[in-house]
């Protein structure tokens, strides 16, 4: 089977709008969206309330547990965001075109803010509690509005995104992410191997042979296009799968060390603190106090 991921997401909205909208709640959710790694030249705004999963976005890996509220700057790679909604969740999708409004509309001095909220979006942002809380209900709504205003709302929404000031910056470190059309099977089938594999050892020779690449050209080939090494990523990617057993499961944390394919654990201590700044044992006592 021919591999066409990551895809470039062609989206078209509804007849007479130049927004496409789209609202997925609990049990719908997963039988109409399929999570791939994909682009597509429209931003993207994205409001998850009551659901869990995996963000990866560009080269930053992580995982949220309740709600999350990004945006996603133009052709910048990422996965489907929601492994499943709880009971009364839903997610809120809203794709445009930066010129939707036409070519110089946020080019004027009253829209440089949001002018430069689009600069930012380009290595993907995450909003705060605050923000959140402040937009969430409006964001819900908003495939209710139509015509003249479903544009004002939008307008709102991006105002206040641009001004909000509890925000993160997803790939911070300087890197851009540049989608180039023959890489894009390359990674995909990186991305893919590590997924299905992480919990056993991915040696650079199996990698490398997979997208076949010598370990060396290999080794120059990753860290251009991610970043960061190979081991790095996997162990992201290893870090992240723990932070979700950790906070939904009651395994122990030894096990959790060796079901994410760690095999000694005091490197995974390690590894998992360079990550996340604390403890697996921390991590785990603060979600709790979180969910109580």
């Amino acid at each position: 089977m021919k591999n066409r991921k990551p895809t470039l997401e062609k989206i078209s909205p509804e007849f007479g709008s130049s927004i496409y909208v789209s609202r997925y709640e609990n049990y719908s959710f997963q039988e109409e969206v399929k999570p791939f790694w994909h682009f597509h030249p429209e931003i993207e705004l994205i409001y998850v309330n009551k659901g869990k999963g995996k963000r990866h976005i560009g080269n930053h890996l992580s995982y949220f547990n309740n709600s999350q509220l990004l945006l996603i700057g133009p052709n910048l790679p990422h996965n489907g965001f929601t492994d499943r909604l709880t009971v009364n969740g839903s997610q809120t999708l809203v794709q445009f075109k930066r010129d939707f409004l036409g070519s110089y509309f946020f080019n004027i001095p009253e829209m440089e803010s949001i002018d430069s909220l689009f600069e930012r979006s380009k290595k993907g942002i995450l909003f705060g509690i605050k923000t959140k809380k402040k937009l969430g209900p409006k964001i819900e709504k908003f495939p209710k509005k139509e015509g003249f205003k479903k544009i004002l709302v939008l307008l709102e929404i991006l105002h206040t995104l641009s001004k909000a000031e509890d925000y993160t910056i997803l790939n911070a470190d300087g890197f851009a992410f540049e989608t180039e059309a023959q890489d894009s099977t390359k990674i995909d089938i990186i991305y893919k191997h590590v997924s299905q594999n992480f919990k056993a050892h991915i040696s650079l020779d199996d990698i490398a042979d997979k997208v076949s690449m010598t370990v060396p050209a290999f080794c120059r080939y990753f860290k251009k296009v991610t970043g960061k090494t190979f081991t790095k990523f996997v162990n992201e990617y290893r870090v992240v799968h723990a932070t979700k057993l950790l906070s939904e499961s009651q395994i122990s944390i030894t096990d959790v060390c060796f079901e994410c394919g760690f095999n000694n654990f005091s490197h995974f201590n390690n590894v998992f603190k360079e990550f996340t700044g604390k403890s697996a044992s921390k991590y785990r006592g603060e979600v709790k106090r979180m969910i109580q």
